[in-house]
């Protein structure tokens, strides 16, 4: 242990321990900005500076270690004054649109001035030229950057992907990919974990309010609202909820308030996908077993994310994915064919938004494949969790007061399985749930399945399941040992796929989410500072599934409903027409795209 004293109190804390976590420890905090706790260190905007005694100069906490015997001051004069100084040269070449920027009062930047008391900048700089790089899923403005880094951090060092970097040196650095390119024509995989980390407006999802608002003041459309199970999980802590609080039945009862004309759940159609996802794993199980041709391991296809990454990095095998579409665009493929026959209006005139937790939906929605009839897309918008709750204060609805709301039928039931897809291993464990049953005709203990984020940049879970006395219709699979993986963030998941490239993958059956954590941590979700906010989220959807009377997917009564009356059988013609679709070999330079 190593023992120092900061502002007068002695601190004892094990040897490699910074100055800023000691005193974190200690109960005072420091200032800081480019520092992203046990993600980023990086000391380049020096807010965190303290006097040490001893040194000729101030130290940056974040970065110094702390050593023995070390006498620390974290508010001295000369400590306030070097800070204030160094905030006032930050806004000397910042962008000054704050009340027109999108993280106006939710800043770090401007939270940083009120707490250092700077209410006005003496120092007038350069400005750096501005631009903005507007794809369909991020939106990048230069003169909003910081050059904090912590963007860079994440796509490099979490998730692996490295679609930007700091470019150029000196006054004339940028973040950005290579060659000033847009974000567009790189390999990014629109996760946006960028925009969760950036601490200024410099990287934000691409704004889909107005086209929203727009359908919503249109007479001749009926506008359709569907909400992914991890959006229920964080929209509340936008609205002074503990992290990890569900929000569900409000959450309803804002969109009725909204005006959208029907509110229907994204969760009905991830019960959707595991008949889908779950008939195309035994048909490619027994076409492998029996000798015939069959692509394994199978891996799963909600993220679009991860679905864009495999395209740059992967393109080679495209065919382990699974061809279901994305529950959103499933729900949404529906709503444009199976709700409109049933309503007697043309698909035209239904205007489909989704809200996600996730930007990269907001690139999915545009990709010409899933357009089910005849160019129609099959969702219109797609608003992130942020942008939710933006639209329910911009429309002066006090969501702490609504009662509970409920989804509309005949898209609006679910079970506890599809509330467990925003975790990482919900999905493969939802699938087992159904799979399990419909082979052996026995249920599956839902704790020989239950599986939890793994921190870390390989959250990587494996595990087996032997099919035992299995049901005549399956016989050929008795004592088949189906051996599964689940991973979340694109570190792991390029891990997994390593094997495969090489054909060493023992799996079946693979369960990838683009997002450390899974959806729960997606790039559209709310930011908090709780450590612990992707176990707390988690939790809130578990808690979801097991309150729910039904928790398989195969149980749900109007989905079954919807099979026997009009789509046929899982897997079958129809379904597929409507419910699955291909991807597109890209390359890592977009040079193989058809």
């Amino acid at each position: 242990m190593i023992h120092l004293t900061i502002n007068q109190k002695p601190v004892a804390v094990p040897e490699g321990t910074t100055i800023l976590e000691a005193a974190r420890s200690a109960g005072i905090e420091i200032p800081t900005l480019c520092h992203l706790r046990n993600v980023h260190r990086f000391g380049s905007c020096r807010i965190c500076v303290v006097e040490v005694e001893g040194m000729r100069t101030l130290q940056a906490s974040c970065v110094a270690r702390a050593r023995e015997g070390m006498v620390v001051h974290t508010n001295s004069a000369r400590v306030r004054k070097r800070r204030r100084m160094l905030y006032e040269l930050m806004l000397s070449s910042h962008s000054k649109d704050c009340l027109s920027c999108g993280r106006n009062q939710s800043c770090e930047l401007q939270a940083l001035g009120e707490r250092l008391g700077v209410t006005s900048c003496r120092l007038s700089g350069e400005q750096p030229p501005r631009h903005v790089d507007v794809s369909p899923a991020i939106t990048r403005d230069t003169s909003k950057c910081v050059l904090c880094r912590r963007c860079v951090t994440v796509c490099r060092g979490i998730q692996q992907v490295g679609a930007i970097a700091a470019q150029n040196r000196g006054f004339d650095t940028v973040i950005s990919p290579a060659m000033g390119l847009p974000l567009n024509a790189t390999a990014c995989a629109m996760c946006g974990q960028c925009t969760v980390v950036c601490p200024t407006g410099a990287l934000s999802e691409t704004d889909g309010l107005e086209r929203v608002w727009q359908a919503l003041a249109d007479p001749q459309k009926r506008v359709v609202v569907q909400t992914a199970p991890a959006v229920r999980a964080a929209l509340g802590e936008a609205f002074g909820y503990p992290v990890g609080t569900c929000v569900t039945g409000k959450m309803a009862a804002a969109l009725h308030e909204l005006g959208f004309d029907d509110v229907f759940d994204t969760n009905f159609a991830a019960d959707l996908t595991i008949l889908e996802e779950g008939t195309e794993l035994l048909h490619r199980l027994e076409a492998a077993l029996g000798g015939g041709e069959a692509t394994l391991p199978m891996i799963t296809s909600c993220s679009p994310g991860w679905i864009k990454h495999i395209e740059h990095a992967f393109p080679d095998e495209l065919a382990h994915l699974s061809t279901c579409k994305s529950p959103h665009a499933m729900l949404g493929a529906l709503v444009k064919s199976y709700y409109a026959e049933k309503l007697g209006v043309d698909p035209k005139d239904l205007f489909v938004v989704s809200i996600m937790p996730c930007t990269a939906k907001k690139y999915e929605i545009q990709r010409p494949e899933l357009a089910s009839l005849d160019g129609v897309p099959d969702v219109d918008a797609v608003l992130t969790t942020r942008e939710l709750a933006r639209m329910i204060k911009s429309a002066g609805i006090d969501f702490r007061a609504l009662p509970e709301g409920t989804f509309d039928a005949p898209l609006g039931l679910s079970t506890g399985a599809a509330d467990i897809f925003g975790v990482t291993g919900g999905v493969m464990e939802a699938a087992l749930r159904t799979v399990c049953e419909l082979v052996t005709g026995r249920e599956l203990p839902f704790e020989n399945l239950h599986v939890t984020p793994i921190e870390g940049l390989e959250q990587i879970k494996t595990a087996s399941m032997t099919l035992r006395d299995t049901l005549p219709a399956y016989r050929h699979l008795e004592g088949v040992e189906v051996r599964v993986a689940v991973t979340s963030g694109l570190a792991g998941a390029d891990r997994l796929m390593r094997e495969i490239a090489k054909g060493q993958s023992p799996y079946h059956f693979i369960e990838v989410m683009g997002c450390p954590g899974g959806c729960v941590s997606g790039g559209g979700q709310p930011r908090t500072d709780a450590e612990n906010f992707r176990e707390l989220r988690s939790r809130a959807l578990y808690a979801e599934d097991e309150g729910k009377p039904l928790r398989k997917s195969h149980e749900n009564p109007d989905l079954l409903r919807l099979y026997e009356t009009w789509l046929g059988e899982a897997g079958g013609h129809l379904a597929h027409e409507l419910l699955h679709t291909r991807y597109v070999p890209r390359g890592l330079y977009n040079e193989r795209v058809e």
